[in-house]
C-alpha cells in the first residue's frame, strides 16, 4: 500500500489547490476581473490618498526641517503640522493658478471657434475649390460645403436640444457621480493628511512589524524592496514634475517669441500632458494644434515643427542633466505598463504603472542574475543599466 509522509502530502495538496484555483480563474475570468475591479474601486480613495501624500512628502519633509530649525526645541511638535499645511497650501495654489490660466483661455477659444464657424467652412470650401481646379475634379466643386456644414451643425444642435428635454435621468446620474467623486476626493485628502502627519512614526511602525513578524532573511528582502520602490517612485515623480515644468516654461517662452496665439493655455496643456507617459506628448501636441488650427492651419503646422524641435532639445539635452538617468525600463515594458495601468485605475494607473513596473522589472532582473550565477541577493538597489524608458 502506498503511503505518503506529511511533506509529500502537503506539496501534493498545494499543487492540487493551485491547479483548481487556476482552472476556476480561467473558466470564470470575467467574474475574477469584475471582482478585482470592485476591490480596486473600493480601495481607490486609499490609493489616491497615498499618491497625494507621496507627491507632497518631499516638500513636507523640507518644510518640517525648516520649521524645526526656526522654532527650536519648543516648536518641534508644531513643525510637522505646519509643514503639512504649507505643502497643501502650495498644492492648492498650483491648482488655482492652472485653473486661472486654462479656464478663461479655453472659454475664449470656444467662443472664437463658434463665432468663426462660417468663416472656417468658407475657407475649407475655397481650399476644395482650389484643389478641384488644379485636379479638374468638377463634381467635388459642387459639394457646396458651407451649406452642408451648416446643415450638420443645425442637426447637431437639434439633437442636443432633444437630449436636454430628457435631462432628468441624466441629471440624477450626473449628480450621483458628482457626489461620489466629491466623497472620494475628500476621503483621499483625509488619508493623505494622516499619512503626511504621521509619516515618520508610520514608517518606523511598519519597519518594526516587518522585523518582528518575519524571518530575518525575508525581512531584509522586504525592506530592500520597499527602499527600491520608494527610490524609484521618488525619482520618477520628481523627474516627471520637473520635466513638465521645464517643457511648459520653454513652450511658453518659445510661443511668445514666435508670436503664437494661446501661449498660456497651450503651454499649460503641453506641461500637464508631459506627466502622461508615452502618449502625453502626442495628446498635448494634437490638442494644441487643434486650437491653433482654428485660427490658421499654417500656424498649427509651424507650431508642430516648433514643438518637435523643443521636445528633442528638452529630452536629449536638458532633461538628462537636470533630472538624471531614466528608470532603466525597456520601451516594450513601458507600453505594456501604460496599457494595463490605464485600463485598471484610469489616470492614476497611467501615472504609477511605469515606476511600479520598473520595480518589478528590477526585482526580476536581480533574481534572474542570482539564479544564473548562484549568488545570493543581498540588497536590491536602484538600477543604472541600459534600457531606457
Amino acid at each position: 500500500m502506498l503511503t505518503l509522509d506529511n511533506g509529500v502530502f502537503r506539496k501534493l495538496l498545494l499543487l492540487i489547490t493551485y491547479v483548481v484555483a487556476l482552472v476556476v480563474v480561467i473558466v470564470k475570468i470575467d467574474v475574477v476581473l469584475d471582482w478585482c475591479s470592485g476591490v480596486l474601486l473600493a480601495f481607490r480613495p486609499i490609493f489616491i490618498g497615498f499618491a497625494i501624500a507621496f507627491i507632497l512628502s518631499r516638500p513636507c519633509n523640507f518644510f518640517a526641517r525648516l520649521y524645526a530649525k526656526g522654532l527650536g526645541k519648543r516648536g518641534e511638535k508644531l513643525a510637522r503640522p505646519l509643514a503639512v499645511v504649507t505643502a497643501y497650501v502650495m498644492l492648492f495654489a498650483v491648482i488655482g493658478v492652472l485653473i486661472s490660466l486654462v479656464v478663461p483661455e479655453l472659454t475664449r477659444s470656444i467662443q472664437r471657434f463658434v463665432g468663426n464657424m462660417n468663416i472656417y467652412a468658407e475657407n475649407l470650401q475655397e481650399v476644395i475649390d482650389f484643389i478641384t481646379q488644379r485636379l479638374s475634379l468638377e463634381n467635388l466643386a459642387k459639394l457646396n460645403l458651407p451649406d452642408k456644414i451648416n446643415d450638420i451643425l443645425g442637426d447637431a444642435l437639434n439633437q442636443v436640444l432633444d437630449t436636454l428635454t430628457g435631462t432628468v435621468p441624466h441629471l440624477i446620474s450626473a449628480t450621483s457621480s458628482l457626489v461620489s467623486a466629491v466623497v472620494t476626493t475628500v476621503i483621499s485628502f483625509v488619508f493623505s493628511v494622516y499619512m503626511l502627519s504621521g509619516g515618520p512614526k508610520l514608517t518606523a511602525q511598519c519597519r518594526r512589524l516587518v522585523v518582528v513578524y518575519l524571518p530575518e532573511s525575508i525581512a531584509k528582502r522586504v525592506l530592500a524592496v520597499v527602499r527600491l520602490t520608494a527610490d524609484t517612485f521618488t525619482k520618477y515623480v520628481s523627474g516627471q514634475l520637473i520635466e513638465a515644468c521645464i517643457l511648459g516654461s520653454l513652450c511658453f517662452i518659445g510661443m511668445v517669441v514666435f508670436r503664437f496665439d494661446y501661449a498660456p493655455l497651450i503651454s499649460v496643456i503641453i506641461g500637464v500632458s508631459a506627466l502622461i507617459p508615452v502618449a502625453g506628448a502626442y495628446i498635448g501636441a494634437v490638442l494644441a494644434a487643434l486650437l491653433l488650427a482654428m485660427i490658421s492651419p499654417i500656424k498649427a503646422f509651424w507650431f508642430l515643427v516648433f514643438l518637435a524641435v523643443l521636445q528633442q532639445l528638452e529630452g536629449n539635452l536638458i532633461y538628462p542633466r537636470v533630472v538624471g538617468t531614466s528608470l532603466g525600463l525597456p520601451g516594450i515594458w513601458v507600453l505594456a505598463a501604460v496599457t494595463v495601468g490605464s485600463s485598471l485605475l484610469g489616470f492614476i494607473g497611467l501615472v504609477i504603472s511605469v515606476p511600479l513596473t520598473a520595480v518589478v522589472y528590477t526585482i526580476l532582473k536581480y533574481d534572474l542574475r542570482q539564479r544564473l550565477s548562484g549568488k545570493e541577493l543581498q540588497e536590491v538597489e536602484d538600477p543604472q543599466e541600459s534600457g531606457e524608458a
